[in-house]
């Protein structure tokens, strides 16, 4: 179990055609008495976002931070799809507040697949009620293989915290650059909270793990994160809850890195020594989204010159003089000059499925560290249409 390991929640997942290969498509998440209880989240930053976010959004300002359920869909993400796609998007709520006998503000919905083709909302509102029977205590896992589009298996984590628990599923392939990343989220917890304490908590989370990720530098027009806290368990000390929020939401940023489209490797590139964190978080995410460094990631060839590069360009205060670059434990250039090194320590630690790059600029106390993978032929393949 993992959405559903917290007290006070069911989840389900079933199949409304919307894929191709037939594969399940619709999930649903809900509070076992189908009570609405606190929720908080956070939303894609891309103007062009899609129906399901501008419907949650409003949802969750009507109700002050409440809701019972949230039902998802992959296949089609609608986006780019107008106002016949917000109407579809209320369509799909209140088909479960229908089924869970509860208003349908009180439901809020994600999305996830192809933009900009219109959705065929009809086969959802027929398989809602047959997949909302299944709601279960037992049903976290075939929630989150419902939801997955490209993704390879499906992301599920569970935290114990101080006589709580945060569990929650996602997904996440691609189009995986925060704020946020084309990525949803479901939280849950059974910890006592108010929604302003949780929006705090998601917020941090979300900042530490989601918006350190960078794949290939796109924007989603979908990205969701929800958290939902059925106070099963009592109060909770904030901060405990904080840091248990955040370690799920880093569990599922870190299990998307590895199942990124084609990636072969998790690379964490970090920079020290800034003039500020923005400026760092600005030169890491430069190296990060750079293609030459990602295609020289999956050739295993520790190119320095290319890192040195994009943090020259990246807008940071870059003083070439100070600039250490580092693979793993093991110092390769000083100065922006290479240096003498063991070149076998080098090329064991590139052959691994996780890379550690350390950019020291000497500059400041600023520090950021950010999530990506290597580029290769297969991220091309998944991505040169939309069949």
């Amino acid at each position: 179990m993992s959405v559903t390991l917290p007290k006070g929640f069911v989840a389900a997942g079933g199949t409304a055609g919307l894929k191709a290969s037939g594969d399940p498509d619709l999930a649903i998440v809900a509070t076992e008495d189908a009570k609405p209880v606190a929720v908080a989240g956070v939303f894609t930053t891309n103007l062009v976002c899609a129906a399901p976010v501008i419907v949650s959004r409003r949802h969750l300002a009507a109700t002050g931070g409440s809701a019972v359920g949230v039902i998802l869909n992959a296949g089609n993400a609608n986006a780019a799809t107008g106002q016949q796609g917000e109407a579809d998007a209320e369509a799909m709520c209140a088909a479960l507040a229908t089924q869970l006998g509860c208003d349908a503000e009180e439901i809020l919905v994600c999305s996830t697949g192809l933009i900009g083709i219109p959705l065929p909302v009809q086969q959802i509102l027929n398989a809602v009620p047959g997949v909302a029977a299944d709601l279960a205590t037992t049903g976290a896992a075939d929630a989150a293989e419902a939801i997955r589009t490209t993704d390879s298996v499906r992301k599920e984590v569970a935290i114990d915290g101080d006589g709580f628990t945060v569990a929650g599923m996602a997904k996440g392939a691609a189009m995986l650059q925060p704020n946020m990343a084309t990525m949803l989220a479901v939280l849950t917890t059974d910890a006592l909270a108010p929604p302003e304490l949780l929006a705090e908590a998601l917020a941090t989370g979300v900042a530490r793990s989601f918006n350190t990720l960078s794949v290939d530098g796109c924007t989603s027009t979908n990205d969701t994160v929800l958290l939902f806290a059925s106070g099963r368990s009592g109060r909770v000390d904030p901060d405990a809850l904080t840091d248990a929020v955040s370690s799920a939401c880093m569990s599922l940023a870190e299990q998307m890195a590895a199942d990124a489209e084609g990636a072969t490797k998790v690379v964490r590139v970090n920079v020290t020594g800034a003039r500020s964190d923005a400026e760092a978080d600005l030169a890491a995410r430069a190296v990060a989204n750079s293609a030459l460094c990602k295609c020289s990631w999956f050739g295993e060839d520790p190119y320095w010159g290319r890192i040195a590069s994009e943090l020259g360009a990246s807008g940071a205060v870059v003083d070439p003089s100070l600039l250490r670059i580092s693979y793993g434990d093991t110092l390769v250039a000083d100065g922006a000059v290479a240096v003498a090194h063991d070149a076998s320590v080098v090329a064991t630690h590139m052959a691994g499925s996780v890379i550690e790059i350390t950019c020291a600029l000497g500059v400041g106390n600023g520090s950021a560290a950010i999530l990506t993978n290597d580029l290769t032929h297969a991220y091309i393949d998944e991505n040169m249409g939309t069949s």
